[in-house]
């Protein structure tokens, strides 16, 4: 007789899925909080160092300033991302933000002793935990940073030293994501609270997580912070057209010639503390200028132009090197029905430059045609696929 094989019966099969999938998604959150707690503690210890380096020195103010800036640059030839001058200075204002850590460790913690997952306490481990300083170790100096580095970010962010205890405080309380910390702070909800004559009832509230305040442990994950101090890349674009076109118009700019040099694609910056990416980088070797374009998915407005000259300035202070021209930006706006097209030139010094750049540069209006052209195959292409998949 033919043997039948037996069906997976659904109503049983649930259970393993959901366990696994409950699982996983457990793994991917303590991971991160793992990483998270290391990479903060030791964001605080290179604050720490800087600043005891700096009270050597007479002139602290000057010497502190050259300190940090070849910090920098060593740091970032070495470990790539995350070691711009404005990070080492947050790193250092996270110390003096944060002066006593030590002590507070000191007398919470012992040294040496942790516990297995039988229980026992193990003096002795086979793995090596690296000490930070002196006899405090990553794993120690860790537990006294319960939030993670992207929280303390926001909170260094906060003047008030009251309010930002506050927020810390009620971030641990309720367990809020970044974002609910950052729409909190924005919304002034220590001074909304410190105001409110039912205090109780406005803490009860605040605490209530809104939708766009969730975090996946995938978000978590590939959090620019957790990226750069992993030395890990992130190549995810806004959408697929979007990531098409701006493939496209890479190929077509060095199809025009051999002026245009590929610098980047998906550049990464940060404002404040905000991150921004910049779709394309590009070298003009004729103008000798960097060139930064930036597509959106949408009508031109005024706030695309504003951003650009946020960029632009960007370029201006931490991208030049000397003997390059100030960089240009190129702003794309696609809609259904046309492609907007415009140079920010106001950064330059003056018109007679400006004319040159406009001289040097593709048209407009080519570069216009050729995205929506390539737009309409990329839709045509789509409406084809799916209508073969129906």
């Amino acid at each position: 007789m033919k043997k039948t094989s037996k069906m997976v019966n659904k109503s049983d099969f649930e259970p393993l899925i959901s366990g696994i999938v409950q699982l996983l998604e457990e793994a991917r959150r303590y991971s991160a909080r793992a990483v998270n707690s290391v990479m903060t503690a030791t964001y605080w210890e290179v604050g720490r160092r800087v600043f005891e380096h700096e009270q050597h020195s007479k002139n602290r103010a000057d010497y502190g300033e050259q300190v940090i800036a070849r910090l920098s640059v060593v740091l970032t030839k070495r470990f790539g991302r995350g070691f711009a001058k404005s990070n080492i200075y947050q790193m250092r204002a996270f110390h003096l933000a944060y002066p006593n850590i030590f002590q507070t460790v000191s007398g919470k913690l012992g040294h040496g002793k942790f516990q297995t997952a039988s229980g026992k306490s193990e003096l002795q481990s086979t793995v090596k935990i690296p000490k930070i300083s002196g006899d405090i170790t990553f794993e120690e100096l860790s537990h006294a940073f319960p939030l993670p580095w992207s929280h303390y970010v926001l909170l260094l962010s906060t003047r008030n030293e009251l309010a930002r205890k506050f927020y810390e405080a009620e971030a641990l309380r309720g367990g809020w994501s970044v974002r609910q910390l950052d729409r909190q702070i924005e919304s002034q909800f220590y001074e909304r609270t410190a105001l409110s004559r039912n205090k109780a009832a406005m803490l009860t509230k605040g605490s209530k997580p809104l939708p766009g305040d969730l975090v996946t442990p995938e978000e978590e994950i590939k959090s620019p912070f957790m990226l750069e101090f992993l030395g890990l890349k992130d190549e995810y674009s806004e959408s697929e057209l979007e990531e098409a076109l701006i493939r496209h118009l890479e190929t077509f700019l060095m199809e025009l010639g051999g002026d245009f040099t590929f610098v980047a694609r998906q550049k990464r910056l940060r404002l404040d503390d905000t991150w921004y990416r910049v779709d394309l980088v590009f070298f003009h070797r004729r103008l000798k200028a960097l060139l930064l374009i930036d597509l959106k998915l949408g009508t031109f407005t005024h706030a695309d132009a504003g951003q650009m000259h946020l960029y632009l300035n960007y370029a201006r202070e931490n991208w030049m090197v000397p003997g390059e021209n100030p960089p240009v930006g190129l702003i794309l706006c696609s809609k259904k029905t046309e492609m907007v097209v415009k140079y920010a030139l106001d950064n330059l010094p003056n018109k007679v430059m400006a004319a040159e750049y406009l001289t040097e540069l593709p048209k407009e209006k080519l570069i216009a045609d050729e995205l929506e052209k390539t737009q309409r195959i990329l839709e045509n292409r789509t409406k084809i696929r799916m209508k073969t998949q129906e």
